[in-house]
């Protein structure tokens, strides 16, 4: 059996504590296209192998700052054939609107409070351009069952805000650190992130949080296990420097092998778009794949690199 992937890449404005005094052009260009490996980059890459994503886009900055960078966001990933869905970030409510507190995490309102949250964010993103959002991931996976329902309270089929490395906060859902195959929770379809096995818990599977031997053997282990679904998560700004002026080279290594790997396999591990997905089994019982030093060792020196010569 075939394992659906689903690329997943979120796209937001980089939050600054000075931001409400800056243009949005100040932050775009870090944001969106830093270094040139950005998401123009990234769509050049994902037609050249043939592959779709799922791009994750965060409109709430237009609450702000109008719709127009949430057009320039959505334009070009709409262009290229790519999926767009809904991020949310709730700072930029709490920016906008006094009557928010001003928190990071979606889990700290409300059920009401999130639901107004992304009835809003819905508006703003087709008001740029795209179709209505049928899956949605909270900022930070912040996400916890009151999220979950209130997405499925606006005709939100999926979520994919559960990450078992990162539970039981800030990904505060009520679902096993270890889930990681689509589940029917709270009227959604869950669509976990995908982990590996890591010393004292584990890893997700990000393109700056494991490497690229892990993420192949994790996408062996999938179809080998007859996994219906590998979720891997990325960032507009992910290949670049954290301060956005150079190619972070270990990231970009990573991105493109990632690509080349999936196009040689894409008979066992096509890409999807959100809405190919089709019915996924959800009673499939599934394990991470166990850490292995040797790659774990590999992914450590990489790290290394990456932090200490890369980012200097």
């Amino acid at each position: 059996m075939a394992t659906n992937v689903l690329l997943t890449i979120d796209v937001e404005l980089m939050w600054r504590a000075d931001v409400a005094r800056h243009g949005w052009q100040a932050i775009f260009e870090r944001s969106y296209d830093p270094a040139g490996v950005g998401i123009p980059y990234q769509l050049r890459k994902l037609a050249e192998h043939d592959l779709h994503a799922c791009f994750f886009v965060d409109p709430m900055p237009g609450l702000h700052f109008g719709v127009e960078p949430v057009k320039r966001m959505v334009g070009p990933i709409l262009e290229a054939g790519q999926d767009v869905q809904l991020h949310l970030h709730p700072q930029w409510a709490g920016m906008a609107d006094e009557t928010f507190v001003d928190a990071f995490e979606m889990n700290a309102y409300s059920k009401a409070e999130q639901r107004a949250m992304m009835e809003r964010a819905c508006e703003l993103l087709m008001k740029a351009g795209a179709p209505a959002p049928i899956a949605f991931r909270a900022g930070s996976y912040s996400a916890n069952d009151a999220t979950l329902r209130a997405a499925a309270s606006l005709g939100i089929r999926y979520d994919s805000s559960h990450d078992g490395s990162a539970h039981p906060w800030p990904s505060a859902i009520s679902l096993p650190a270890d889930q990681i195959l689509p589940i029917e929770h709270e009227g959604v379809v869950e669509l976990p992130v995908t982990l590996i096995g890591a010393i004292g818990g584990y890893r997700h599977l990000q393109i700056c949080a494991v490497s690229l031997a892990e993420m192949r053997a994790a996408l062996r282990h999938a179809v080998d296990d007859d996994h219906p679904l590998v979720t891997i998560v990325s960032h507009s700004f992910e290949l670049a420097t954290r301060n956005g002026e150079r190619v972070n080279r270990a990231h970009l290594r990573r991105f493109e092998g990632l690509c080349t790997h999936l196009q040689q396999h894409s008979a066992d591990m096509p890409t999807r778009r959100v809405a190919d997905l089709g019915r996924l089994p959800i009673d499939h019982l599934a394990e991470p794949m166990p850490s292995d030093p040797i790659r774990a060792l590999g992914r450590q020196a990489e790290q290394l690199w990456s932090n200490f010569y890369e980012e200097r």
